[in-house]
């Protein structure tokens, strides 16, 4: 999978330094994997769901959420936010046109 971008994991970390180890290795796994489908990425992370037009991914023990876009057929997953748990309760990330 090509990860667009790690630059946002980066952003975050720098925030949030105990995310950094979590968010690098998510980064290394996610761009060695040919996912398929949810089933093939719930092999690894069990706990990601689909939601709306996204997949959602705990993150350092459900203390952030890593929120993607991932495009199967094209093997490209986009990031499209990183946000605290108390971020993501909030659902403003839902006003997403693509959601």
């Amino acid at each position: 999978m090509h990860v667009i971008s790690k630059v946002k994991l980066r952003e975050f970390w720098v925030q949030h330094a105990d995310s950094e180890d979590a968010l690098n290795d998510w980064y290394h796994f996610a761009s060695k994997s040919q996912w398929s489908n949810l089933l093939d990425v719930q092999q690894k992370y069990p706990k990601a769901e689909s939601v709306g037009n996204f997949t959602v991914f705990n993150i350092k023990g459900n203390n952030y959420r890593l929120i993607v876009d991932i495009r199967y057929s094209s093997q490209t997953i986009f990031i499209k936010y990183i946000l605290t748990h108390a971020e993501y309760d909030k659902e403003r990330w839902k006003d997403d046109p693509y959601f």
